[in-house]
């Protein structure tokens, strides 16, 4: 595995690019090393996380906005305040009902982000 280190210490936010991940879908990856990765990701009203898995372990804080979640097939409406754990390799993703914004936590980080 490819390791990454990451050079900086301090991430200025609005400094940052959004990068489009979908339609109605973009990140910031707001601080990582090799083994933690915290991301920000911003949906407008209608934006769809895809459902997808993958082999890394996943905790997502809903900062603002609603969302519908599903998680290994059973669906919950999350909001503001809210959180949820995504187990390595179990099928996940998201509806956007209000926009708003996902601080996801990867364990060990995205590598595919990186690319």
């Amino acid at each position: 595995m490819k390791t990454f280190g990451s050079s900086k210490s301090f991430f200025e936010g609005k400094a940052m690019e959004w990068e489009s991940v979908d339609t109605g879908v973009k990140r910031k990856i707001m601080g990582y090393d090799d083994k933690i990765m915290l991301v920000r990701v911003h949906f407008d009203k209608g934006g769809i996380g895809s459902v997808h898995e993958h082999y890394h372990s996943q905790v997502s804080y809903v900062a603002s906005g609603a969302f519908e979640v599903t998680i290994g097939g059973v669906t919950q409406r999350l909001e503001e305040g809210d959180s949820f754990y995504v187990p390595p390799n179990t099928l996940h993703g998201a509806v956007c009902l209000e926009a708003g914004e996902l601080i996801d936590v990867f364990s060990p980080i995205r590598e595919d982000f990186m690319e």
